[in-house]
């Protein structure tokens, strides 16, 4: 796949997210993906290494704390062979009536037109603080 077509997968998948379409973000996924999200497991439930079954988790309860969906911004996207790197801003409504706005740095790595690899970076500490009682 040439660099647009694999930009393009990455906002076909962003988009998703504004949709709350969980299954369409797991189906964009390869069966062996992984995905890495920054952090510590220990103060982080979600942070380290995910198989396919471990990140579907984590964006199937996303989707149950921000039913209205989140809109990943894309602030930037570069690539380079199968890899995109994208700067998005994530803007979301929780049920606790809290607003999430985070920035992320993503690294995805795309293969037969599927996401096959995540590295994902974001604020922690806002994560945390936003979604606790």
């Amino acid at each position: 796949m040439s660099i647009e077509q694999n930009k393009d997968v990455v906002r076909q998948f962003l988009a998703r997210f504004a949709a709350s379409d969980a299954d369409g973000l797991i189906d964009s996924l390869t069966d062996d993906v992984t995905w890495w999200i920054g952090g510590k497991p220990a103060d982080l439930p979600q942070a380290g290494p995910k198989s396919k079954d471990g990140i579907s988790a984590v964006l199937r309860g996303i989707g149950a704390k921000i039913p209205g969906g989140i809109d990943m911004r894309i602030r930037g996207m570069i690539g380079e062979g199968d890899k995109v790197a994208a700067e998005v801003e994530a803007v979301g409504e929780i049920v606790n009536g809290r607003t999430y706005n985070n920035e992320y740095h993503f690294l995805f790595t795309i293969r037969d037109g599927r996401i096959s690899s995540v590295k994902e970076y974001h604020d922690t500490l806002h994560l945390k603080s936003v979604f606790s009682a």
